[in-house]
């Protein structure tokens, strides 16, 4: 009976799904093979391959005898066939994106593998499909740097037995754990299994203590643990154990995340490794949960805009209390965790839970989560209508700009050209509504492309745009008064240089973080809040911890339907960092930025177009870590602000919960 949820139907509905949402089409093929018994031997011992090989001509009593020997795991005379294709599937997806033939991919495999361990077969799994794959691309590619993020809700015991003395690949794991008391119930699943010998530091496991959790908490534990470790770290190659059981309905997982938080997950992980992305199958056990999710999946490799995430905005303690564990654990290991204030907690939340379980029945707001995620049809219904809400048309055009100032021929290809507003229409415009802004002709004809620009993306034609600018802060003054006019009601803008800001006057729509070196350029006061970020003599990495610990947290927190981000004289931060956070930030607003640069910044108006047509991130160079100076400050805000944009709470103090 417990095999009853791992079913052929579960490749057959999601790839049906990815048909109806015409993905399938617009994917390169790659014709699988069963893996070689060499490849399977790169992580397996020759006694398991042969106990394997053995079983295609047993009989059913002889099966069962076989199954008796290991945990979870059930063969059957096709088993070690499906198992070598899943193996070979994955292999080819490896080849495909190592030799440039795409980008990235996923690979519809089952038998999973993340539980298989070298010499034993375990939970569902029997060849570790993407060990094998680490293994055979250190080896065939040189690589020197291997990440595998494991989002399945189980922990992957196997790959983590495999690679824990190994600092060539870095391990993270998320997985339900309720203090050892889910499956399979093992000590090194805590967040205190740090690896071994060589290997300390690159085992990270976040342990999950109790069910439900959502959106936030999976968002929060990439912001605050996953992305500056594997940055830091700066893979070659990014292999996901894509198991989608941590879904919302699964009836193993018990978690509450739709289906659209696998786009996000996937988008950040996109801007790693240059790319390079393979994502393989694991679990996922409710068929319409396990569908939703790999499309969502797929629909981001193939770089469509990410749907806004739902769901409130603001982890639980029990999530936060993991993630600072995690942190703690870490802090010996990674340069990024050296000034940061980590110190080990308790877990009181849910200890307590645990003692009031054991002394009594357990709760019924409990029993009612564990009903209802087990309500396979009342799930279906939900993301039936939870998928319409969240899907909107793609702009038929990434990004636009104008040739005003003669600069299109320097950006990408890609980048479409539109027509820029005639001089009447912007002198009306003006004269109506921003003429305390515009003070001079050049400024005024400027504003002819922005508006354009601007425009297009307003009325989603084009997803994103760029505009050179002579005066990129009153550019953004009169973008952001014209966005509120057109009838959008939260609207982040980051201003990113010294640059004197024009106050705002769009009373609780608009959300400025101001990035810049000199404490009097903030002349300002805000009527929503505004935050004031002071990077002087900044390295590339005190920006880019800014991003990841401040304001990516932040952004989420707020979730704006725009992004506006405006980039002056002065801001002494490396295009890498900037390019970065363009690319970071379209997981927000469905993709909707509007770049403003300095129209002299050639270099970084390029890096930056390039960003928003959807080309990965330039290299960020050798990790140095952010300087305490810049880790307190970070700190201070995050403390400051933490209440009221809760995404923060999960580092620094947490004076939310005390």
């Amino acid at each position: 009976p417990i095999c009853d949820i791992e079913v052929p139907e579960r490749l057959s509905s999601s790839y049906e799904q990815l048909k109806c949402y015409h993905l399938v089409e617009r994917c390169v093929h790659v014709p699988a093979r069963e893996g070689s018994e060499e490849e399977i031997l790169l992580v397996h011992s020759s006694e398991h391959l042969e106990v394997a090989k053995s079983t295609q001509t047993m009989n059913e009593e002889e099966l069962k005898r076989v199954s008796e020997n290991y945990d979870a795991f059930f063969f059957h005379p096709n088993t070690y066939r499906c198992a070598r294709l899943a193996v070979g599937a994955t292999l080819q997806l490896v080849d495909a994106v190592m030799s440039g033939k795409g980008c990235n991919g996923m690979a519809l495999v089952r038998p999973p593998g993340h539980h298989s361990q070298r010499n034993a077969a375990n939970g569902f799994c029997l060849f570790n499909n993407v060990a094998i794959a680490a293994e055979y691309a250190k080896l065939k590619y040189g690589l020197q740097r291997i990440l595998i993020v494991d989002w399945d809700v189980h922990h992957g015991q196997g790959t983590q037995y495999i690679f824990e003395e190994d600092p060539r690949v870095l391990y993270f794991s998320w997985h339900r754990y309720e203090h050892q008391e889910f499956w399979p119930s093992l000590k090194e699943s805590d967040y205190d299994a740090v690896g071994l010998g060589k290997g300390k530091g690159f085992n990270i496991n976040l342990p999950w203590n109790k069910v439900g959790m959502g959106n936030s908490d999976y968002l929060a534990a990439f912001f605050h643990v996953l992305l500056p470790v594997a940055f830091e770290f700066d893979p070659e190659l990014v292999i996901v154990s894509s198991g989608y059981d941590s879904g919302i309905g699964d009836p193993e997982g018990q978690m509450n995340a739709t289906p659209e938080v696998f786009a996000h997950l996937t988008h950040f992980l996109m801007q790693l490794a240059n790319g390079k992305l393979c994502v393989v199958l694991e679990g996922g056990y409710h068929l319409k949960s396990l569908a939703e999710s790999v499309c969502m999946t797929v629909k981001t490799l193939l770089g469509d805009p990410v749907p806004q995430i739902t769901g409130e905005m603001s982890p639980c303690l029990s999530a936060v209390e993991s993630i600072q564990n995690v942190r703690a654990a870490h802090k010996p290991y990674w340069k990024w965790l050296t000034y940061e204030d980590t110190s080990f907690l308790q877990n009181l939340s849910t200890k307590s839970h645990l003692l009031k379980k054991a002394n009594s029945n357990p709760s019924t707001e409990h029993d009612s989560k564990i009903t209802n995620s087990n309500d396979t049809v009342k799930v279906e219904k939900f993301l039936e209508q939870h998928m319409k809400n969240i899907l909107f048309p793609v702009p038929p055009i990434k990004t636009a700009t104008t040739d005003s100032t003669g600069l299109a021929h320097f950006l990408p290809v890609a980048v479409h050209l539109v027509k820029e507003m005639d001089k009447t229409e912007i002198k009306v415009l003006v004269s109506g509504f921003y003429a305390d802004l515009v003070k001079d002709d050049k400024t005024l004809l400027s504003l002819g492309s922005m508006l354009a620009i601007l425009d297009k993306i307003l009325k989603k034609e084009v997803r994103n745009g760029i505009a050179a600018s002579p005066t990129p802060a009153v550019s953004a003054a009169v973008a952001l008064r014209h966005s509120v006019r057109f009838g959008f009601q939260r609207v982040l803008c980051i201003f990113v240089g010294d640059m004197q800001i024009i106050p705002n006057t769009e009373d609780g729509k608009v959300l400025i973080i101001h990035i810049c070196e000199k404490e009097q350029i903030r002349g300002f006061t805000f009527v929503l809040k505004s935050f004031l970020l002071l990077f002087k003599d900044a390295e590339g990495n005190d920006f880019f911890s800014a991003v990841l610990g401040f304001i990516l947290p932040v952004a989420y927190s707020y979730q704006p339907n725009l992004t506006v981000i405006a980039v002056g004289p002065n801001r002494n931060l490396e295009i890498s960092g900037i390019s970065l956070l363009f690319a970071l930030l379209q997981g927000l607003a469905e993709s909707r930025i509007f770049a403003v640069i300095k129209d002299t910044e050639i270099k970084l108006l390029q890096s930056v177009a390039k960003a928003l047509v959807g080309a990965s991130p330039p290299h960020f160079g050798i990790y140095v870590p952010p300087t305490q100076e810049k880790v307190n400050k970070i700190k201070t805000l995050r403390d400051q602000f933490q209440q009221e944009w809760k995404m923060l709470q999960c580092s620094g103090k947490l004076s939310g919960f005390i």
